[in-house]
């Protein structure tokens, strides 16, 4: 090879290697074993490009000082790299370090908030100020994540406030809350949270006001027995104009603040118009073998108070395996926590579609009056309607189609406080979306007594799916994270699978050790063998050799 030549073979190798650089993030491949694929974005995240008329700006403010103590920024901008690289061009993505481009007062301005990290560096503790936030910008649009330090939900949260910025409308949720609605923060505080990191502006609505026909997704939260004619009509008129309500609903009430009694609810009218709409709402208490675990206190004969735990099976653990594939709400279902629910039966209408979203399981059961809720009462007050209701109940479900107006052929409500009379029926009927859940302290702070994480994951999936967002329902949750672990309800298939875990932790693996062992032995001593064999093979052929 001449000098010439091997100078032109370098010069277009380096050529080559550094077009290799500039297409590399357009041309690259990725394998994502995890399960969901929580690593790689979804289809729905990957065609955002054609939906972007104009670039979308994302800027991920990160402090170094974080990423070379935790291995979750990296990861992030893994992330927020996809996004870019799918997007066409149309996303262009900036990391930087606030407190070394000087914008540590600017970015706190937007909303990124600064966190305390504590680090260990040559046996000293040292108290850091980082950030981690992001900012997405369209045109003269901002939306921010004021922290982020997970990817459970980073994609959802990324996908739909781009599709809410490109598409100029806002992630608005309306909702309807019953008795004092300067109480919402504090019975509803985990959702209001919840639907506030998601990107969604709450208004609160008060009962028998003007429901705007333009508001994406209502929430009516119990009101079975303070919600009046007029209120009832109003959120009647808004389902007529294909509205979509999100109802949280039972048959009992239960003074959960004090003494956990139970009566049937006194109905104004709710239950009735759920009723024409295709789902009843039934007088019981459902039960279940699958259920939390309660905490209470009794008091000693020598006047002592004691704390004990008990399962509580009022309080229904919904399992994975009881939600409903086939449906966007639940195909990838995590389960809910409820407490005291109320069975639900589907009965819909001609033009209205229905279907279950999760069920109790085949060992469930209800319980009618008269009720008990007291904990330290007998095991058989608990099972005394069981032979009669046993199975599997519905707890959540949802319904789209055309509804036939409950309040259409009855005379028009007065409202008692305005004289301003109530706008009249749409002329025609528009397709809309209802979900009803038989209970209503699985969407409050009750929640919490379990964790309530489970229930702000479905009520968010809810609230999506209402609001016509299908594609990316799924994405929320797709992290590789475990089930519960407890799932396994019937005794005779729980014992199956502690004696089929013993068994293989106990005989099986050890055995194979010891299989491998003697194999590995066995081998060896034949290529020992061999060798020596072989060995006296050569003395013989060459005597000579010493």
């Amino acid at each position: 090879m001449t000098r010439r030549q091997t100078v032109t073979i370098t010069a277009l190798s380096i050529i080559a290697f550094v077009l290799g650089l500039l297409v590399a993030g357009r041309l690259w491949f990725r394998l994502d074993l995890t399960r969901n694929r929580a690593y790689t974005i979804s289809q729905a995240s990957r065609e955002l490009y054609a939906e972007i008329p104009e670039q979308v700006r994302i800027t991920y403010y990160l402090s170094d000082k974080l990423k070379t103590v935790h291995p979750l920024p990296g990861e992030i901008v893994d992330l927020l790299q996809e996004y870019a690289a799918y997007s066409r061009g149309k996303i262009r993505l900036s990391v930087r370090d606030p407190a070394k481009a000087r914008l540590t007062e600017t970015v706190e301005k937007i909303g990124i908030m600064p966190q305390q990290i504590q680090s260990v560096e040559q046996d000293q503790t040292s108290v850091s100020t980082v950030y981690t936030g992001i900012v997405i910008e369209y045109l003269d649009q901002v939306e921010v994540l004021p922290v982020v330090f997970s990817l459970d939900t980073l994609e959802y949260d990324l996908t739909s406030r781009i599709r809410s910025l490109v598409r100029g409308n806002e992630r608005q949720l309306g909702v309807i809350v019953t008795g004092n609605p300067q109480r919402w923060s504090e019975n509803y505080g985990y959702l209001m949270n919840s639907l506030t990191l998601a990107g969604y502006r709450i208004r609160l609505l008060t009962p028998g006001m003007d429901i705007p026909d333009t508001l994406p997704v209502l929430a009516v939260l119990d009101g079975v027995e303070s919600l009046d004619d007029a209120a009832l009509y109003q959120i009647d008129r808004y389902i007529q104009t294909g509205g979509k309500v999100l109802f949280t609903v039972k048959g009992v009430h239960v003074d959960i603040q004090d003494t956990l009694e139970v009566r049937l609810v006194e109905d104004r009218g709710l239950l009735a118009m759920l009723s024409s709409y295709g789902v009843t709402v039934l007088p019981e208490i459902a039960m279940d073998r699958s259920a939390l675990t309660m905490q209470y206190q009794t008091r000693m004969p020598n006047g002592a108070l004691q704390l004990r735990i008990t399962r509580n099976y009022q309080w229904i653990r919904v399992l994975e395996e009881n939600g409903n594939p086939k449906h966007p709400v639940s195909s990838r279902f995590g389960g809910v926590d409820m407490f005291w629910a109320s069975p639900l039966e589907l009965n819909p209408p001609p033009q209205v579609d229905a279907d279950f979203l999760f069920t109790s399981t085949n060992e469930g059961w209800s319980m009618r009056e008269p009720f008990y809720t007291d904990p330290s009462a007998p095991p058989y007050f608990f099972e005394k309607d069981a032979a009669e209701t046993k199975g599997r109940k519905i707890l959540g479900v949802s319904l789209s189609g055309l509804f036939p107006s409950w309040m259409r052929d009855k005379p028009k409500p007065v409202r008692e406080d305005i004289e301003e009379e109530l706008p009249g029926m749409p002329a025609g009927t528009k397709p809309a979306r209802l979900i009803i859940i038989g209970d209503t302290e699985f969407a409050t702070s009750f929640m919490g007594v379990s964790g309530g994480q489970l229930n702000l994951d479905f009520l968010l999936k809810a609230v999506d799916w209402l609001g016509n967002d299908d594609d990316i329902i799924g994405i929320r949750n797709r992290d590789s994270r475990s089930g519960r672990l407890d799932r396994i309800i019937d005794p005779l298939k729980r014992s199956r699978a502690m004696l089929t875990a013993q068994v293989t932790n106990i005989v099986l693996m050890p055995l194979v050790v010891i299989i491998a062992g003697i194999l590995i032995a066995l081998r060896r001593r034949s290529k020992a063998r061999l060798h020596t064999g072989n060995s006296g093979s050569d003395i013989k052929e060459n005597p000579d050799v010493v």
